[in-house]
């Protein structure tokens, strides 16, 4: 009888958690929705004072990426004085971070820098198409309830961070400087600032209250920040198709090929270009220089393509314009340190292969901004202290989501030689292939319309259960019932894993931390203040 009282009390606490969620997310976004993108909230900052960036930064910000880029201009609309150092300033040149889901766009428009895509031939995704031995399953992002001007966008990465960058420059009170950060400068306990050298190689110390590191996934300062656990996963090869008028089979959506031993990636980079990034599991590469790559590729990986795409990648391969970089995973595991905070990429590190990584950036940039805008300034050490812990806090519900289902859909997809993990892989296709709350529930979770936990758990093992229906209907064996339970098995070792990582209690039940309460209720004042605007 306890236990029933328990798991009742358990279960009515979590619903109410949900439902509380669920209202604070639509009183939050119902602007978003409903109305025209409003610019950049500089109204709703109108009472602030902007300052020209020649006198003491409240801010620096290492790294002018992503997540450093729109910080920098979020923070200066507030009226802050934002310095920025960039390791280089020069457009970026990478085969990652080229596809932006819906969510991600979302955060965007809160942020007032949606425009930052265009005028770079950026492409609309609409969803994604699964490819699996001749046949397509099809998921659409679910957009109905959003404007017409809210979808995926795919481009070239430089060129975003590029717009990123003459956004946030382009008000007076952010500089930005070329420089290499090589340290942080402490005094008892409390980082006061950074110390780097400028682009004509002279070392330079800049100090402010609050230093924000967010200096990508080579960083060099995070192990001052955090507990880094950082593994490589599998590598990316890439390379750039032209296709026949720019089109993928499936238009205007991201192309998974579920091949073997792993997925390959096929999305719009530009109206006439295409991105393909092939999976290669492990930490080893096979040559690129002495033609092992390009044997890989003819051989093991282009008999698996969609006909459509068979002649392009093999052309392409044969011209040698073959790319690589390695897939990091990296859980947030903080050390919270007075004065400073880790953000983007040098932060927490998940698969890309569901294009996860900047929504969950631009996603941390809003919470971080709607934390730190009700401080007058920033040299009450322990109030920003408080804040800054708050963030930790309530930024997991979202970015543990697109970190477990990311890390949880590479291992389906790649599944081993064992019987339940080819199972697994074929009850995913299927259930994604029936459609309606099947299709859209998940495709919800992976685009950041949706990112729920308690959505996602159910889903994975619902893909599960209907692994093992297939085994054992209509006529049960032996055989095939040991491999339903192993496949069920599978599935939690896969899963289970990786929300432990991501932390069970910050992961559901945020609303039993200190932390995450006081944050919420700054963020509520901050959302009141934008309606209010």
């Amino acid at each position: 009888m306890k236990l029933d009282m328990m798991e009742q009390y358990v279960l009515g606490c979590f619903i109410a958690l949900v439902l509380g969620y669920i209202f604070l997310q639509r009183f939050t976004d119902k602007n978003i929705k409903k109305a025209a993108p409003r610019d950049a909230g500089v109204e709703a900052c109108s009472d602030k004072v902007v300052r020209e960036a020649d006198g003491p930064p409240d801010v620096i910000i290492v790294g002018a990426g992503v997540a450093g880029s729109a910080l920098a201009y979020t923070l200066a609309k507030d009226g802050r004085v934002v310095l920025v150092i960039e390791r280089d300033l020069s457009q970026p040149d990478r085969i990652v971070g080229e596809l932006l889901q819906p969510g991600g766009y979302l955060k965007l428009v809160e942020l007032g820098m949606e425009e930052c895509v265009g005028g770079i031939d950026s492409q609309q995704v609409y969803g994604y198409a699964l490819y699996k031995e001749g046949k397509y399953a099809k998921l659409t992002y679910p957009l109905q309830e959003y404007t017409s001007d809210v979808s995926g966008r795919s481009f070239h990465h430089g060129r975003f961070i590029q717009r990123l960058r003459e956004k946030a420059a382009s008000l007076p009170n952010v500089r930005m400087e070329q420089g290499t950060v090589t340290s942080l400068i402490e005094a008892k306990g409390t980082v006061k600032g950074v110390k780097y050298k400028n682009k004509n190689g002279e070392d330079v110390k800049a100090f402010a209250p609050l230093t924000i590191v967010c200096d990508g996934c080579f960083s060099n300062l995070r192990k001052n920040l955090c507990i880094p656990q950082v593994n490589v996963m599998s590598h990316f090869v890439g390379m750039v198709l032209n296709l026949e008028n720019g089109k993928l089979p499936q238009p205007n959506h991201g192309h998974v090929i579920l091949a073997n031993p792993s997925p390959v990636l096929f999305y719009p980079v530009s109206s006439t270009e295409v991105r393909c990034l092939v999976d290669i599991p492990g930490a080893k590469l096979p040559s690129i220089t002495n033609g092992d790559m390009a044997k890989y590729l003819k051989a093991t990986v282009a008999p698996q393509l969609p006909h459509e795409l068979h002649d392009a990648f093999v052309e392409q391969v044969e011209k040698g314009e073959i790319r690589s970089m390695p897939n990091r995973t990296m859980p947030a595991s903080p050390l919270p340190t007075p004065g400073a905070i880790l953000l983007g990429d040098a932060f927490n590190m998940r698969h890309p292969l569901t294009g996860g990584g900047m929504t969950v950036a631009l996603a941390d940039v809003v919470v971080l901004h709607d934390l730190l805008r009700p401080m007058k300034d920033f040299s009450d050490a322990a109030a920003l202290t408080e804040h800054l812990e708050a963030f930790y806090t309530l930024r997991k519900p979202v970015a543990s989501t697109i970190n477990t289902l990311a890390g949880a859909l590479y291992q389906v997809f790649c599944p081993s030689a064992d019987d339940a993990s080819r199972e697994m892989r074929e009850a995913c296709f299927d259930y994604l292939s029936l459609g309606g709350m099947c299709s859209e529930g998940p495709i919800a979770l992976l685009s950041g319309l949706n990112p729920r936990p308690m959505s996602l758990v159910a889903h994975f093992f619902a893909v599960a259960v209907y692994g093992v229906g297939r085994l054992v209907f209509p006529l049960p064996s032996p055989s095939r019932v040991w491999l339903g339970a192993r496949l069920l098995m599978n599935a939690y070792g896969i899963i289970f894993p990786i929300v432990r990582s991501e932390g069970v209690r910050q992961m559901f039940f945020p609303i039993t931390i200190p932390a995450y309460n006081r944050g919420a209720s700054v963020v509520m004042k901050s959302a009141m203040f934008d309606m209010m605007a």
